[in-house]
């Protein structure tokens, strides 16, 4: 008797399974929609993400997506699959990405409803006023940034991006809310070492400090600016005068300290000693606070996270 085979199974299946909705997977492309747990949470009355405490965003109108899950790092601490790399892709454009995004964001939470507050599930699946491109991949890479950014704002709505900063050509022309730089390392080899570019490290790495020194302009220009700092002990902990000195010169307007989480894809690649308790965190922040003259501004234990803010 023959077996039926089956077929073997895509990067895309298996982030599909990891709750991923692609907005056009016949075309190859990578653009993707995923309602994140602090959405699902607050759609049912539940606790809300330190985007909310932070900076007051709504979580259950909150959409989590990104463009692009191309990357063009491999960081330790990356909870995400990238395992399960998207090397090759169709973009879609600005327009077909926007169209589908409701869609999207309805499918992600439609085993949510029965659970949810009515008015709260009717609001974020029709109308989200606040989107991360942040999902997965380095947002940068998806080269008409700036037109999704902007018709995603034309109507309304605030954009968070977090970038890696390798494209500071594209740091420089898009506007978003607010903008967030991950650094990570305060040097080439720490750099190389915790986020292993897939690239010339040493170019790559002088492109993030071009990027952090665009952060003056961009906050002149009415966006706001963050340096998100992801703690990891035996890699970065011992950096927090190096890391405040890059944070002073560049001057943004918050910086989050966060530890890193024993979660995910990440457990593969570093054991669950690299993950700092809150007080080795709040120990780390109010280093780089005094250093870099910032004050602390709030903090967020579930999340593991500190935020500072630049002295007036």
């Amino acid at each position: 008797m023959s077996r039926t085979r089956s077929s073997p199974q895509t990067p895309k299946d298996s982030l599909h399974r990891q709750g991923y909705n692609f907005i056009s997977p016949e075309t190859g492309a990578s653009a993707a929609v995923k309602p994140c747990m602090w959405c699902k949470r607050a759609l049912r009355g539940g606790d809300q993400c330190y985007k909310h405490q932070f900076y007051g965003i709504e979580s259950w109108r909150c959409v989590q997506m990104t463009p692009t899950l191309r990357c063009n790092q491999r960081c330790l601490f990356c909870w995400r699959s990238m395992e399960h790399e998207i090397t090759r892709e169709t973009e879609l454009t600005p327009e077909e990405i926007v169209a589908a995004i409701p869609r999207m964001q309805r499918k992600g939470l439609s085993g949510d409803k029965p659970w949810s507050d009515p008015d709260r599930w009717e609001t974020a699946t029709s109308h989200p006023n606040q989107y991360a491109i942040s999902l997965s991949g380095e947002p940068t890479l998806y080269s008409r940034l700036p037109e999704l950014i902007d018709l995603l704002r034309d109507a309304g709505n605030s954009v968070f991006v977090v970038s890696n900063g390798t494209v500071p050509q594209m740091i420089q022309k898009i506007r978003p809310t607010q903008l967030y730089l991950s650094l990570d390392a305060s040097d080439l080899a720490g750099y190389t070492r915790l986020c292993r570019p897939m690239g010339d490290p040493a170019a790559m790495w002088n492109n993030i400090l071009t990027s952090l020194s665009l952060l003056r302009d961009k906050e002149a220009d009415g966006i706001r600016t963050a340096v998100r700092i992801t703690l990891v002990k035996g890699y970065n902990d011992g950096d927090a005068a190096a890391l405040a000195a890059l944070i002073r010169d560049a001057a943004p307007r918050y910086v989050e300290v966060k530890g890193y989480m024993y979660l995910g894809y990440s457990r593969m690649r570093l054991p669950e000693t690299a993950a700092p308790d809150m007080d080795e965190i709040r120990t780390f922040a109010r280093a780089v606070a005094e250093h870099a003259d910032y004050q602390i501004r709030d903090e967020n234990a579930p999340s593991r996270v500190v935020c500072l803010e630049r002295k007036p």
